[in-house]
């Protein structure tokens, strides 16, 4: 459920008419739902009531400032993955104690510098890291928490570019060599053991991979305990999967997700943390764009709006899905006939939707990419030079610009020439 609806036959963001948002900041822009947010986050907490737990949303889906403080105020804690998600939620409001760390490439730099301000753990994926993690806190005279992300081998059945369970995948350390690893943990100086990682992939949409990587992580949790460590916390990562069309999707619901987690986890005397992004934010987030031309080519149409790749790059990258719906309602009767919507960057690859069945549109008029939350305006760029595009947030009857559109001269005079220029 969103709370992007008609109302008398024009699209809202909750009680706010998209056309009176488009008509003062312009087009395209993304647009969030303060109260899907909210409802979304809630979901998870109800989900996990009666297990000790945490839920860490993941800011890379959404990482502006604005959406943080909405969830931090709600109690959520972050799941990072570089030293500027970590200091963007500082920035938030977030205590440190209430930062996850995680990601394959952490430097030391960025080690250091959660290490001075706050960390609630290190998600640590191999045992080079391991030792440079032991180095920095040593030389800080810190003691840093940890736990230790395992790959279980378990195919998440998603996209080839967003699963990472496999052992084929980047991500973490083969479960078979986890004993090992603990143990070298265990004798490194500054590191404390606290917990046991996973994390097999995004938009699942179905929960038998969760239950066979979770299991997994119960029989591994129960034998590091044999072994005499102290296993406290297990962080779950996220993954679950959200509707993208109105018509054949059906990921499981959190509830039952977090019913699935209370049968695998709940005889554990263990704290869970999850870490959602996608089902909080994709479907509390749209992206509303203008139709520039209606363009007849040889055996098809296309509708070029002003949107683009660089503005929501998904289609392009993952052949991603996007309900797109006129912000006008067209009549229930009407005509629709297939078109090729497309934007105005120079690559063929900017292309939404081929032969997408559409009621007439016109040069002027407004179109809503829908479940547009999560991953777009994180992955957008400034492609063709073409300005990011502005975000905004909406509170019942209220909205606010919570990332401005940049001017040319802001993007050019970023460039700095050369003396010999």
């Amino acid at each position: 459920m969103d709370h992007f609806l008609y109302r008398d036959g024009i699209l809202h963001a909750e009680d706010v008419p998209l056309p009176e948002i488009a008509a003062e900041v312009g087009t395209p822009f993304y647009c969030y739902s303060t109260a899907t947010l909210t409802r979304h986050y809630r979901l998870f907490e109800e989900a996990l009531s009666g297990l000790d737990h945490m839920v860490c949303y993941s800011v890379k889906s959404l990482s502006n400032q604005a959406i943080l403080r909405t969830l931090a105020g709600l109690g959520a804690g972050m799941d990072v993955v570089s030293g500027g998600e970590y200091r963007r939620a500082l920035a938030a409001g977030v205590r440190g104690e209430k930062i996850v760390f995680s990601g394959v490439g952490k430097t030391r730099e960025e080690m250091g510098f959660a290490l001075a301000h706050g960390i609630r753990q290190f998600n640590v994926e191999s045992d080079a890291e391991l030792q440079s993690l032991s180095e920095v806190a040593s030389t800080m005279g810190k003691t840093a928490p940890i736990t230790l992300r395992v790959n279980p081998d378990v195919d998440a059945k998603t996209h080839e570019k967003i699963a990472t369970g496999r052992k084929e995948d980047k991500f973490g350390i083969p479960i078979s060599r986890a004993p090992e690893i603990y143990a070298q943990a265990t004798r490194l100086p500054g590191i404390e053991v606290v917990g046991v990682d996973v994390h097999i992939g995004s938009q699942l949409t179905d929960l038998a991979p969760f239950e066979a990587a979770f299991t997994k992580i119960a029989d591994l949790t129960r034998s590091l305990r044999a072994d005499g460590h102290d296993i406290r916390r297990v962080d779950l990562g996220g993954g679950l999967g959200i509707p993208y069309t109105t018509s054949n999707e059906t990921p499981p619901l959190p509830l039952d997700y977090g019913a699935m987690i209370h049968r695998v986890f709940g005889g554990l005397d263990i704290e869970v943390e999850i870490e959602p992004g996608r089902l909080i934010a994709g479907n509390a987030g749209i992206l509303v764009a203008q139709v520039i031309y209606l363009k007849q080519g040889e055996g098809r149409d296309f509708l070029i709006l002003d949107a683009a790749m660089n503005d929501l790059i998904r289609p392009a990258m993952y052949g991603a899905h996007h309900d797109i719906v006129p912000v006008i309602e067209a009549p229930a009767a009407i005509d629709q006939r297939p078109v090729d919507i497309v934007g105005p960057v120079c690559e063929s690859g900017d292309t939404f939707a081929k032969q997408r069945p559409m009621p007439p549109l016109a040069a002027g008029d407004l179109v809503a990419f829908r479940s547009a939350g999560a991953y777009g305006a994180v992955m957008s760029s400034e492609y063709n030079t073409r300005p990011m595009i502005p975000e905004v947030l909406v509170h019942e009857d209220q909205y606010a610009v919570i990332r401005p559109r940049p001017s040319f001269d802001e993007i050019i005079n970023r460039d700095k020439l050369p003396n010999w220029l």
